[in-house]
């Protein structure tokens, strides 16, 4: 009995030195993985882990402000360039009478400005932008020039139209030998409402000038046949050559005593979708023909 159960206390006495012995490789690897000692005499408390650090300022926060920036700079880029765009049409026009409506002349203006001549391309319709920008520039001198002009106010409506029209027409005169080319690019689909568009809005100031302020139907009728006068008297400045265009004056003269005349109102109508036509790529001598023999 004695010795059976100092056998047992033998055994499992072994079993535990046996199982501390087992326990040593992972206390080892503990208190290596651990960053700092284990205290003495227990081996097996356990450490608590360091706190959380705060996490960082999303990305989005930090760089809200330079994101607005970079919008700001961006804004300011592209009113510079279309400010370029604008230098590089007006210097353009100087080379027109030599190199006509075309992207030479837009070209040497880029160059005249110091402004590289790539912009050129820039351009989605190079040689209509260069003639639209050159009617909405006679536009506002147009509108400047009458603005100025007290004598106006004391002349019959039939003078005064016929003066606005001089005036508006006496800016294209140093482009009149490339004006057919101006016409033809703005006879293009893709270019023709706006050609038209431009052309209401000069004949509408016209009659503003005019001091016709009317807004029933026959407003619509008179703007449609100062049309077909201002278009038939532009056409008409192309074939004369008499000096200072003394021709078309009076041509232009006459129309707009015609238009007065109430038996001639539809006929003059019918002058101005035949105008059109005709300055968008037919013959202008054929139209003159027509036109004078009725």
């Amino acid at each position: 009995m004695i010795r059976s159960a100092t056998y047992r206390l033998i055994k499992q006495s072994t079993a535990s030195r046996r199982c501390l012995a087992s326990q040593k490789p992972l206390l080892r690897f503990c208190t290596k993985a651990s960053s700092t000692p284990p205290p003495s005499g227990n081996s097996f408390v356990h450490h608590q882990p360091p706190p959380p650090q705060e996490a960082p300022t999303p990305p989005e926060v930090e760089d809200d402000g330079t994101a607005h920036k970079k919008r700001s700079n961006r804004t300011k880029t592209e009113g510079g360039y279309e400010e370029e765009q604008t230098r590089v049409l007006r210097a353009a026009l100087e080379h027109v009478t030599r190199l006509g409506w075309s992207e030479s002349a837009m070209i040497f203006g880029a160059r005249d400005v110091g402004i590289s001549p790539a912009i050129v391309g820039s351009f989605p319709r190079r040689e209509a932008a260069l003639v639209e920008f050159f009617m909405d520039d006679c536009l506002q001198k147009f509108i400047d020039r009458i603005d100025s002009k007290e004598e106006l106010k004391h002349l019959m409506l039939s003078d005064r139209l016929a003066m606005l029209i001089r005036i508006r027409l006496e800016l294209q005169i140093p482009y009149i030998t490339k004006w057919p080319q101006a016409l033809s690019i703005q006879a293009q689909p893709m270019n023709l409402p706006t050609s038209l568009k431009q052309r209401a809005v000069l004949v509408d100031e016209i009659w503003h000038a005019a001091g016709e302020e009317g807004s029933d139907t026959d407003w619509y009728v008179k703007r449609t046949v100062l049309g077909g006068i201002y278009s038939t008297t532009e056409l008409y400045m192309l074939t004369d050559n008499s000096p200072e265009f003394h021709d078309t004056w009076n041509f232009l003269e006459h129309r707009i005593k015609d238009a007065f005349d109430l038996q001639k109102t539809v006929k003059e109508v019918g002058y101005l979708a035949e105008a059109v036509g005709t300055s968008m790529g037919k013959s202008v001598q054929g139209f003159m023909k027509k036109l004078f023999q009725g």
